[in-house]
């Protein structure tokens, strides 16, 4: 017999027992569960070769309805007429595959995943899809523009996407020059135009510039994402005075896009006002995506927390919490 730990709790197997076998033995459907062991993620297709032995640490997760009955809750936010309780905004790329992905994001709590629009592969039809492990009837899907450097490429790119499936809420982004990723503005303003004539929600990737973000928002914006800094960089927020201004001057919901590296960083965004934070990379390329995503969790609902309550006034010198007075 092997003794392990599993959700927590120790278990005790038989030895030589596979992933696949102990989910049989739970009465647990093998497509309807993620599993990690020894906090990596087991594939699927690994689940009959992996054995587990003495010691191993194994969680084993599904997609269940709402969230923790203790989770903070401040109303949520709109966006296009549509309420979301959750204000982080994850991504689906740079994992090391779907099932890392999808406990990534079951762990961020999470209700809107960005996904690429790409061409099928009609070589392997059999091949995995996003959709197997995350269901688009549960989470919303944000399709966006993501690799276009013109406008019309982005255009053409959500036609097909709400042609594919029937999606109307779409994130724009219209990138100036691969070493960057930073956004062309003209084009952006452009193809913002477009879409928004077109019947579309466009929820739209920005530099950090006010008068812009006021332009984005005149033509129909439905929700501006200035960049932290630049996509995947990681550098955390740059230019928190120049954000805060579009905070204030927006009308329609502004959140962080891009830039994002660690929890701290979601954090300063959300207690600059931010109605939420989008992130793909910091979660994904974490050494553990899955830890990361719930800290991500954690941090944006503390940042807003504490921009709800107010912080405390800068002071140029000390202020003692005791007072001074009846000293011994």
């Amino acid at each position: 017999m092997a003794q392990i730990l599993l959700n927590g709790e120790p278990r005790e197997i038989e030895s030589g027992c596979t992933v696949a076998a102990l989910l049989r033995t739970l009465d647990l459907d093998a497509a309807k569960v993620a599993v990690e062991r020894n906090l990596e993620i087991v594939t699927r297709s690994a689940f009959t070769e992996t054995v587990l032995v003495d010691g191993d640490r194994l969680e084993i997760v599904h997609f269940v309805g709402g969230g923790e009955e203790d989770a903070f809750d401040d109303g949520g936010w709109e966006v296009a007429g549509r309420r979301f309780r959750s204000r982080l905004i994850v991504g689906t790329g740079k994992y090391k595959d779907f099932a890392q992905n999808a406990a990534a994001v079951e762990a961020s709590g999470a209700e809107i995943v960005t996904v690429a629009v790409r061409r099928v592969n009609v070589t392997d039809r059999k091949a995995p899809m996003l959709t197997d492990f995350i269901d688009p009837k549960r989470f919303t899907y944000l399709p966006n523009t993501a690799g276009c450097f013109t406008g019309d490429e982005a255009v053409r790119t959500l036609r097909l996407a709400r042609e594919a499936g029937g999606w109307n809420l779409v994130k724009l982004e219209v990138l100036g020059e691969a070493r960057t990723l930073y956004p062309d503005m003209a084009e952006t303003l452009r193809a913002t135009e477009i879409l928004v004539k077109d019947g579309f929600d466009v929820m739209v990737y920005c530099a950090d510039d006010p008068i812009a973000a006021r332009r984005l928002e005149d033509l129909g914006a439905c929700a501006i994402m200035p960049l932290g800094s630049l996509i995947g960089s990681g550098l955390g927020i740059q230019n928190p005075v120049t954000l805060r201004m579009i905070i204030e001057g927006a009308k329609v919901p502004v959140l962080v896009d891009a830039g994002v590296g660690t929890a701290s960083d979601a954090a300063v965004a959300m207690e600059l006002g931010c109605a939420g934070v989008l992130m793909n990379t910091a979660i994904a390329e974490a050494k553990n995506p899955v830890l990361m995503a719930r800290a991500m969790k954690l941090a944006v609902e503390s940042g807003r927390m504490a921009y709800l309550a107010g912080r405390m006034g800068r002071r140029r010198y000390a202020d003692p919490s005791s007072p001074l007075a009846g000293l011994i």
